[in-house]
């Protein structure tokens, strides 16, 4: 028999990270490859991981609640020898490069030494946890597979107070154990101490709130936010779409929204201003050639983003056919991780609660996001002097000031502002 791990799957793009909702199986069950082991969510999606292997479940590394980065063991499963080197199929080479964990190579080892593969790398768990409470990973037992140190380990030494005393000294773990991981910005913030009165309501942070949490966080720590507001006279569109919503819900189905038509002109502005579809990389900016815009949609406890592949080759109903089915996804909890990937731009419906000016966080690594705020009857100025009611609406776009500059947010913002004041029944098509 052969013991084999199962990691952390990469559930999106950008998302370095998973929590654990819930455990499908528990130790001793028996399962077959591709057999659903848990529910893990993400900032971007739920989903659940499947197994690689056909086994005996032997030891479930996380518990539900837990937070692991992409690549880190959540299970080790019991499978017999030559079935494993059969389902690995050769790939096992990579998993540890892809995981990140670092290995020392045997040919470094002084001559005559034994390298231990189990001591030689670790989890990116295990390594924060061992630098925060300094613990010196070379002088602690593991318990996981091959006498591996997993993070349940360190919990109980640090619990217990039972740290070794090298590293209560002051050492650290040798320079060729650590490696660089990428840490959850909300994790390096300390909670706030807040003091309970009567009355007051404890409330659990989810592993998706978490979730949600970091990346944001990530987002205003790294992306230097600028914001910028257009106010769009809208009475044409409103005619229009109010004059054929109910003739089109009975033929299609599905409802004509008015963001259906402020995502489209989005995406023809996108096309013609490519500049902000792009994407801060480091030493270069990536200009993201397809236009694939990503769609907010809410539930009670959580934030998904949806994308609309190729949004500047759909039409107005194409793309209110797209918005009602990821809506509806969401809210069913049947959307898979590949209807959350390639986003280029994110559209935010943020008028749909009456909100009528907003400062919306960057979907990260994205370079700008645009708020469709409500339309409300306002008293408009013409430009004949006269006074008249008039149905407004404030576009709101927060940018990456490294990717973009206000001026070509300007006219990217004028351009969309001009195709939603001229759509009517004579100028625009739906099909």
């Amino acid at each position: 028999m052969a013991i084999e791990q199962i990691k952390m799957p990469q559930l999106g793009e950008s998302v370095t990270e998973g929590t654990i909702s819930k455990w499908l199986v528990s130790p001793g069950d028996k399962v077959n490859k591709y057999d659903p082991l848990a529910e893990v969510m993400t900032d971007k999606v739920n989903a659940e991981v499947p197994s690689s292997f056909s086994g005996t479940i032997k030891d479930l590394i996380a518990n539900e609640g837990d937070t692991l980065s992409v690549g880190e063991v959540i299970l080790t499963i019991e499978v017999a020898g030559t079935a494993a080197a059969e389902e690995a199929g050769g790939t096992k080479a990579g998993e540890n490069e892809e995981a990140g964990i670092q290995q020392t190579e045997a040919n470094s080892a002084t001559p005559g030494s034994v390298v231990n593969p189990a001591k030689s790398r670790y989890s990116p768990a295990v390594l924060k946890l061992s630098q925060e409470h300094s613990i010196d990973l070379s002088l602690v037992k593991g318990t996981g597979a091959g006498g591996r140190i997993t993070r349940k380990d360190l919990q109980r030494m640090i619990e217990t107070g039972n740290i070794p005393a090298s590293a209560q000294a002051g050492e650290k773990p040798e320079p060729q154990q650590l490696e660089k991981t990428v840490k959850s910005p909300a994790a390096a913030v300390p909670a706030p101490s807040i003091p309970m009165n009567a009355g007051d309501d404890e409330i659990p942070v989810t592993g998706v709130r978490k979730a949600i949490a970091a990346n944001m966080l990530r987002s205003k720590h790294e992306i230097p936010h600028a914001w910028t507001m257009v106010e769009v006279d809208a009475t044409s569109l409103v005619e229009y779409r109010n004059g054929m919503k109910d003739e089109f819900k009975q033929r299609e189905g599905f409802n004509l929204t008015f963001f259906a038509f402020f995502v489209k002109a989005a995406a023809q502005a996108l096309k013609e201003y490519p500049e902000v579809n792009s994407m801060w990389a480091g030493e270069k900016i990536i200009r993201k050639k397809d236009i694939n815009i990503s769609i907010a949609v809410a539930t009670d406890d959580a934030l998904f983003v949806p994308v609309i592949k190729h949004a500047d080759e759909k039409t107005i109903k194409g793309m209110a056919r797209e918005i009602s089915e990821l809506a509806s996804k969401v809210r069913s909890g049947k959307l898979q991780a590949e209807d959350m990937q390639g986003g280029t731009f994110t559209v935010n419906n943020t008028g749909s609660f009456g909100s009528v000016q907003s400062m919306g966080i960057i979907n990260y690594p994205q370079a700008a996001i645009l708020q469709v705020e409500s339309i409300v009857k306002r008293p408009v100025v013409m430009n004949n002097g006269m006074i008249a009611v008039r149905d407004m609406v404030n576009l709101c776009l927060s940018l990456d000031h490294r990717v973009l500059d206000g001026l070509i947010c300007g006219r990217f913002l004028q351009r969309v502002k001009e195709i939603i004041e001229t759509i009517s029944k004579e100028t625009t098509s739906i099909y």
